[in-house]
């Protein structure tokens, strides 16, 4: 008798539990999207510079071997 007793207040403990845990979940509010990115011209401007990297590593190979 006395386990029946230990694992009804278990499962009561379990189900208290779960009910605290869940109940508040449920009346959540969801949150607001999140506003769409603006560009202010900084990530163009990173676009160019990269492009121009590129340019002048494309241009320094075949010329560095002229200086040798």
């Amino acid at each position: 008798m006395a386990v029946s007793k230990v694992s009804l207040v278990v499962v009561v403990m379990i189900i208290a539990l779960l009910y605290t845990v869940v109940l508040p979940s449920a009346h959540a509010q969801s949150t607001a999207p999140a506003p769409a990115p603006a560009s202010d011209g900084t990530t163009i401007d990173q676009g160019v510079a990269y492009v121009l990297m590129l340019v002048a590593l494309v241009l320094a190979y075949p010329i560095h071997p002229l200086d040798a």
